[in-house]
């Protein structure tokens, strides 16, 4: 999977967790998760989930915490995928 359709699947992922559409709607690779799109820690805990099971990775909990953008969660989620390639 190439990094323009991991991130349009995170932010396909993220729309129900954000209060503000036009928010997410000018998203790019560093809008902050809870400063930008106000979401709580709760709901990452929720987007994580839901990224896990998407993209069929599993995220530890130590890289869980690196998550604070959207290029962030990217990034995770293409080391996952394709370590030798995507290097973390």
């Amino acid at each position: 999977m190439e990094l323009q359709q991991v991130f349009d699947k995170m932010v396909e992922i993220l729309k129900p967790f954000v209060k503000d559409p036009a928010a997410l709607a000018n998203a790019d690779k560093d809008t902050h998760l809870i400063d930008d799109l106000k979401v709580n820690s709760a709901r990452m805990v929720d987007i994580i989930i839901e990224s896990e099971d998407a993209f069929e990775v599993e995220i530890d909990d130590d890289e869980a915490d690196s998550i604070e953008t959207i290029g962030d969660a990217v990034r995770v989620i293409m080391g996952k995928m394709d370590p030798i390639a995507n290097p973390s």
